[in-house]
């Protein structure tokens, strides 16, 4: 059933570096298909230039011009950047210069990783049992990131990052585990709403703080169960038996790690979107990089950023209060799994041999197909 929506968003768009224009470009394609399809939804687009190729043309990696335009958008749609070979006076590479920024500008505390299984997609698992279908929920401003920037070496003998840990912090990506544990349909094992805390409560002091506040977070939740794990031990259990998460909540860098585990399970990066959120403003890219040694061989796989693409759309509708938002984001994310099930149209990393703009039409295809049905 389609929802009439009269609203109009408008999303600001980083193509980026790389492999990045290649995968936005079908991603839009099917942003304005599932904006059709689901009844009057309008998306303006307004694209800029800023990554590491603009970082070697100009300078800089992120005009102040760009950033105030995700300022004030409804939305930011980043598809990759950052390349090898451009790197700052220090020898650092610019991309995280530019995320971090981002990060801090745009007070995005939480990123959002969904880790899913599509039939018709190998994993490596030789049973998945009931399936996978988890989200890892990390804390995005503070944890060991908050050293970016900073950090001390004394000579070269010594070098410290610091850890930051801070009730504010835990409290919002904790919050907003429990957020979506209430929306999702439990873990594949048994349906069972269940937060998991990973953490390293046992030897760090900052972390048996973190596990104390999302205790108390828990508490104000009480339909959803919660349960704690060491990441040392999670790391095991995410292989062994991932049928039996829901949603899993931790530190920045903890997060970081276990999100490319997660993706390693049911097919790769290029299956592996993320949105990043904050009070106010949220953006959304896939979890993987440029790959510039796949750039402009119409190779890469777009899926992982057409899937944050409808993320995007998702959040939306949670936010704007727009089932019609809501129901183009779940158009996209149903083709897509149409695709992948057909096993007709997929790129080399998935063992087929279409190429990027094919996977994308045939994304398309699918996606007003299912409009008429």
């Amino acid at each position: 059933m389609t929802s009439v929506s009269n609203r109009t968003y408008r999303i600001a768009v980083l193509p980026g570096d790389g492999i990045g224009p290649e995968v936005m470009a079908p991603s839009l394609e099917a942003l304005q298909a599932a904006a059709e399809s689901a009844g009057g939804l309008r998306l303006n687009f307004t694209s800029h230039a800023a990554g590491a190729e603009h970082y070697r043309s100009h300078g800089e990696a992120l005009p102040r011009a760009v950033l105030d335009d995700c300022l004030a958008a409804d939305a930011v749609f980043l598809a990759a950047i950052g390349l090898p070979d451009v790197r700052q006076p220090d020898g650092t590479e610019v991309q995280p210069v530019m995320m971090v920024g981002l990060r801090r500008a745009l007070g995005l505390h939480s990123a959002i990783r969904p880790i899913k299984l599509y039939p018709g997609v190998a994993s490596p698992l030789r049973d998945v049992g009931a399936g996978i279908d988890f989200v890892i929920v990390r804390e995005n401003l503070e944890g060991l990131f908050a050293s970016f920037g900073g950090g001390t070496t004394v000579g070269d003998a010594v070098a410290t990052d610091t850890i930051v840990i801070t009730r504010e912090g835990t409290t919002r990506v904790c919050e907003t585990a429990f957020r979506l544990a209430e929306r999702r349909r439990g873990r594949p094992l048994d349906g069972r709403r269940l937060v998991t805390c990973v953490d390293k409560a046992n030897v760090f002091r900052s972390f048996a703080f973190f596990r104390r506040v999302f205790d108390s977070v828990a508490a104000g939740h009480p339909q959803v169960a919660a349960e704690a794990t060491y990441v040392d031990a999670a790391s095991l259990y995410l292989v062994q038996n991932p049928q039996a998460f829901d949603v899993l909540v931790m530190e920045n860098q903890f997060g970081d790690i276990l999100s490319d585990l997660g993706a390693a399970l049911v097919g790769g990066l290029g299956l592996a979107p993320s949105a990043e959120i904050g009070d106010r403003h949220a953006l959304f890219q896939p979890s993987h990089g440029t790959a510039p040694q796949l750039a402009g061989q119409d190779i890469a796989n777009p899926l992982a950023t057409i899937l944050s693409g409808a993320m995007l759309l998702d959040w939306l509708g949670e936010t704007r209060d727009d089932p019609a938002a809501s129901e183009a984001g779940r158009r996209i994310e149903a083709a897509v799994a149409r695709v992948l099930a057909e096993g007709r149209v997929r790129t080399r990393d998935l063992g087929g041999s279409s190429g990027t703009r094919a996977v994308g039409q045939a994304v398309v295809a699918a996606i007003r197909a299912g409009e008429s049905t």
